[in-house]
């Protein structure tokens, strides 16, 4: 059976450097899964999970973002954060995403700190969504 090749790099490490059955992730027209003969490509990639599935096993992901690049096989993420589901600290995130909630109250979306805030937001909920998929 044909495999991609799978990176996954952050600009502290590489994250996972492995073959994989397939890989889904948070494009920025949506989500997408790449399988073995997928056409070339390259996206930007939104806040979300990546999931990657060897065999019966699949791994998730929290990022913040990023870049995804498909060629003959090999499926390269460049992401700017990344986080392994089983390593998230669920109440930190959800206290994060609780700060996040109660600071966007207090501002206008003419704010300059909306969007930062508004960031910080879609973070946590990745962060936490992950986390609650993971096997742990």
């Amino acid at each position: 059976m044909n495999r991609l090749s799978l990176e996954i790099i952050t600009p502290e490490k590489v994250m996972v450097r492995q073959e994989v059955d397939m890989v889904e992730a948070p494009g920025a027209s949506g989500a997408f899964g790449i399988l073995p003969g997928h056409v070339t490509f390259l996206t930007t990639l939104e806040c979300g999970e990546v999931r990657f599935f060897n065999d019966t096993v699949m791994r998730i992901l929290a990022t913040s973002g990023g870049y995804a690049e498909v060629t003959d096989d090999k499926v390269l993420l460049l992401l700017d954060t990344a986080e392994f589901a089983e390593d998230i600290d669920l109440s930190r995130a959800q206290n994060a995403m609780s700060r996040a909630e109660s600071n966007l109250k207090q501002l206008s979306s003419e704010d300059r700190d909306y969007a930062l805030v508004e960031g910080a937001l879609q973070r946590a909920v990745a962060r936490i969504s992950a986390a609650s998929k993971s096997p742990d």
